[in-house]
């Protein structure tokens, strides 16, 4: 077992807990968060079981903190990958695109088969740690709304049905049934179109746009 070398105890904490997230990560890409067992990450992480447990008590404890990773992750790639004066058709676009590469790069089971894993008390806890992520989304569409370039007369209810649309495309993106540049195409144009925008992508975006994020890595 590699030995981590830390100045601190709580630098120690820290590098063990970034190695187990880290092969969280890994595993999902390779099985689905929802297949992967305690064991598996011990084994993936090179510590014990009994060092897991005490980052960790159980898996919802381990997949609370994952997903607070890849949240914290998608708001740094969506502020750094943002163009200057963007357009609300533009950051939606974005939006769209981190989100499905957090699908492909991060496979997980839909809403309802993670709360049946997880139990409603730990299935909530997992929502509200995604909800910065529809703060992103809310304010997309109500700066859009506020420019005229689109028309929503919900703006909740519309960001409930695009992030619905969006997670309708995980099982086409993980069998392979459609590419990432055409599951951006279909969900953006479909968006766009119900919220009025007249800013309709015809074709993936090219090499180094917003239509053209890469996956996250390392996370």
């Amino acid at each position: 077992m590699p030995r981590i070398s830390a100045a601190t105890i709580g630098e120690h904490r820290a590098q063990t807990q970034d190695r187990i997230l880290r092969a969280v990560s890994r595993l999902s890409r390779d099985q689905g968060i929802d297949a992967i067992s305690m064991t598996d990450v011990a084994s993936e992480a090179e510590i014990t079981r009994t060092v897991l447990y005490n980052y960790f008590p159980d898996k919802a404890a381990l997949l609370l903190a994952f997903t607070e990773r890849v949240t914290h992750y998608f708001i740094d790639s969506y502020e750094r990958e943002l163009p200057d004066r963007a357009s609300p058709a533009e950051r939606l676009r974005v939006f769209v695109r981190l989100q499905l590469d957090g699908l492909l790069a991060h496979p997980h089971p839909g809403p309802a088969d993670l709360s049946a894993a997880l139990g409603p008390d730990a299935y909530q806890r997992l929502a509200d740690h995604v909800e910065p992520m529809q703060r992103i989304l809310t304010g997309i569409i109500d700066s859009g709304v506020s420019s005229g370039d689109f028309r929503a007369p919900d703006v909740a209810a519309a960001a409930r049905i695009i992030l619905a649309v969006i997670g309708a495309e995980r099982v086409p993106l993980l069998s392979g049934e459609v590419t990432p540049e055409e599951a951006e195409r279909i969900v953006s144009g479909f968006v766009l179109r119900g919220l009025g925008s007249r800013s309709v992508p015809d074709s993936p975006g090219p090499s180094g746009s917003p239509g053209s994020l890469g996956s996250p890595d390392g996370i």
